[in-house]
């Protein structure tokens, strides 16, 4: 069974109707979905963690996961869980995943925060040897198409996936997309990546 670690983003836990209607979308495409909360979020707190907390927290919750899971598990997550993951793939030796993601999705990833695009945070994507799925809308204000775009071009092992019309969220608005159906595109598109690398 191909499973993902799927992670929140900064401003709500695993039980946002976004993430669980995720991760059950994947379980319908045949992907075991496993969710989780960072610390802050289990201490009811609202301000992230820092980052060596956050990723502490995603090493924890692999080590768990790959222990008891059959078949490949890939890493990923909604905007900022995405990053984490994507922190924590960057690093060798055992402050690494242990052991390594099949692959990484990101549902979002957040380049630089809006209107702010000189405050980049990819320099450490590069050092990511696995496969990493990029699934992004084109109104995000978190990074344009153009910007991602160049970034998937420096990026060997980046697949990009562009949500026309898609937010942050890959939400589209409602007048174009009444049924929501980009969401599912999206995860139609997540779910065959993984499997061909399964």
């Amino acid at each position: 069974m191909t499973t993902l670690v799927l992670a929140h983003g900064a401003g709500a836990g695993a039980s946002h109707p976004w993430m669980t209607r995720v991760a059950a979308g994947l379980e319908a495409r045949g992907i075991q979905v496993v969710t989780f909360d960072f610390p802050y979020i289990q201490a009811r707190k609202s301000m992230p963690d820092r980052a060596p907390v956050l990723e502490a927290a995603w090493r924890d919750i692999w080590q768990g996961v790959t222990s008891r899971t059959t078949g490949k598990v890939f890493a990923g997550g909604k905007s900022m869980g995405g990053r984490m993951a994507s922190m924590v793939a960057a690093h060798m030796g055992s402050s690494g995943f242990d052991p390594a993601p099949a692959g990484l999705v990101f549902f979002g990833y957040p380049l630089h925060p809006p209107a702010k695009p000189q405050q980049r945070r990819d320099a450490h994507l590069p050092h990511v040897r696995v496969p990493m799925l990029f699934l992004h809308g084109t109104r995000d204000g978190f990074g344009t198409p153009d910007e991602m775009e160049s970034l998937a071009k420096t990026l060997p092992t980046a697949t990009l996936r562009l949500c026309d019309q898609g937010d942050h969220s890959l939400v589209a608005p409602k007048k174009a997309d009444p049924k929501g159906q980009l969401l599912e595109e999206a995860m139609d598109f997540a779910a065959s990546w993984m499997h061909a690398r399964s």
